[in-house]
């Protein structure tokens, strides 16, 4: 696995969306997950988006990319998807 980056999109405020002031981002080393959040995240990107149902615009999706031998890989998932360690690493920024 590599280094991911973690964006937290949408909610009431619209996190991270091109006209919000609000960035919510974070970055975690795999090597540092435990074993199970490993696997989570594998069949996160395994699964892809296409294994979650549409989320409403108020809801909290996440969007994690990771760099691959072949460039960078990013998924979107709902935020009920997202293992807790990778949430705990976002925090919120002011543009």
């Amino acid at each position: 696995m590599s280094d991911l980056k973690i964006e937290k999109l949408g909610g009431l405020a619209g996190f991270g969306l091109p006209a919000s002031r609000l960035k919510s981002v974070g970055r975690v080393d795999t090597e540092q997950l435990t074993e199970g959040d490993q696997a989570a995240v594998e069949a996160l990107f395994v699964t892809g988006n296409s294994a979650h149902a549409p989320l409403s615009p108020d809801e909290f999706r996440y969007r994690i990319t990771r760099e691959t031998a072949g460039g960078a890989h990013t998924i979107e998932v709902p935020e009920s998807a997202v293992p807790a360690a990778l949430a705990a690493s976002v925090t919120d920024e002011i543009q």
